[in-house]
């Protein structure tokens, strides 16, 4: 079974690296690694590669930046001629970026059978360009792999075949567990972010990116304000995202000194930094499964969710958009007990054993 494993935006990358090293375990299955380069500075690219252990991808497609339909176009093109050449029997994408949903096209109209992991998820917010990608995506998938319960109801809702629909877990989890074992094996000790950390005792960490909150002007300036607000409680860590940063320069935004802006950082050092946060504020999906999983406090800057079951644990809670929301959320999760909730089912750290095994039942469908 010849399998192209799709990887373009730092999610992916996290996504994609439980499911590669997974593959080894079933030699039968070729696997090759397509990076779209969707994310192509290097700080939020190459060192996610090299921190989680990808391989060197068998494809780099160099898509870049652009509006989304340029950058879409482009993936698509270019995978075009990966398709064509390499014949693959599936493409299996992973979460909600412009690559999922540019290779997912592509792969069906070359008559391709499609696989997606993290399947099912919807905020029900057709402003968000990742639920377009989601929607289109699964509206053309054929194996279904879901993280938590409301995505199986959800693709049942739409009409998928039940037989097509994989309860797996999730591989974010399979990565977090792999990244927290390399850190207690020493990993710790070289990490530039130590000393700040021990300077600080405790502190809130910060995550700050999609479009909604960082593009408008007004919007970014309250959060901004805000977030000044929480940290004469309690001291931020802010790695700052390149879009992130680029707008808070263009609008001469700036925050106070207890906000400690850090740049990019890969995947395990801001695990060594968020895992010990009194509060996790964020706008990013993957951050409020990984704090779930972990039983850290978290407040999502958002008006909804996608990951719905992370709501319904308390691990997470919706702070919105607004100074006072926020502030409300913000007061609700500081005093809450560090793992004090339980963890969804099959978040164990398996998601991908299950993907393979899932995969390798019905490979005889798929082998041209």
């Amino acid at each position: 079974m010849n399998v192209c494993v799709i990887a373009g935006a730092r999610p992916n990358f996290m996504k994609a690296a439980p499911i590669l090293r997974a593959a080894r375990a079933y030699p039968q299955a070729r696997c090759r690694l397509v990076h779209t380069g969707q994310h192509y500075d290097y700080q939020m690219s190459e060192a996610f590669f090299r921190d989680l252990e990808i391989p060197r991808p068998d494809h780099f497609l160099q898509a870049g930046s652009g509006s989304h339909a340029e950058q879409t176009a482009r993936i698509m093109t270019a995978f075009e001629q990966v398709c064509q050449r390499d014949r693959p029997d599936l493409v299996l994408v992973v979460g909600d970026v412009n690559s999922t949903l540019a290779c997912s096209i592509t792969a069906k109209k070359l008559g391709i059978a499609v696989a997606h992991v993290e399947a099912g998820l919807r905020s029900f917010d057709l402003t968000m360009p990742e639920e377009i990608n989601r929607l289109v995506t699964d509206s053309i998938t054929d194996y279904f792999f879901c993280t938590e319960q409301s995505a199986v109801e959800n693709l049942r809702r739409e009409g998928k075949p039940q037989e097509r629909i994989f309860f797996v877990g999730h591989v974010m989890i399979d990565n977090l567990f792999h990244q927290l074992k390399q850190l207690q094996n020493g990993g710790a000790r070289s990490l530039k972010t130590a000393p700040l950390k021990a300077q600080l005792g405790t502190y809130n960490f910060l995550t700050l990116h999609r479009p909604a909150n960082v593009d408008d002007p007004n919007r970014l300036r309250e959060l901004a304000a805000t977030l000044n607000e929480i940290a004469q409680d309690r001291p931020i860590l802010f790695p700052v995202h390149p879009r992130t940063q680029k707008m808070l320069e263009r609008y001469h935004i700036r925050f106070s000194h207890r906000v400690h802006l850090l740049p990019p950082l890969g995947f395990r050092e801001a695990l060594y930094l968020w895992k010990d946060a009194r509060v996790v504020l964020t706008d990013s999906g993957g951050l409020q499964e990984e704090t779930t999983a972990l039983g850290v406090p978290c407040v999502t800057l958002r008006e909804n969710t996608e990951r719905p079951v992370t709501i319904q644990i308390g691990s997470n809670v919706l702070g919105g958009v607004t100074r006072q929301s926020i502030l409300d959320a913000y007061t609700r999760q500081r005093d809450r007990e560090r793992k004090a909730f339980s963890v969804p089912p099959l978040w164990d750290g398996k998601a991908a054993e299950r993907i393979w095994k899932a995969l390798e039942k019905v490979g005889h469908q798929l082998i041209r």
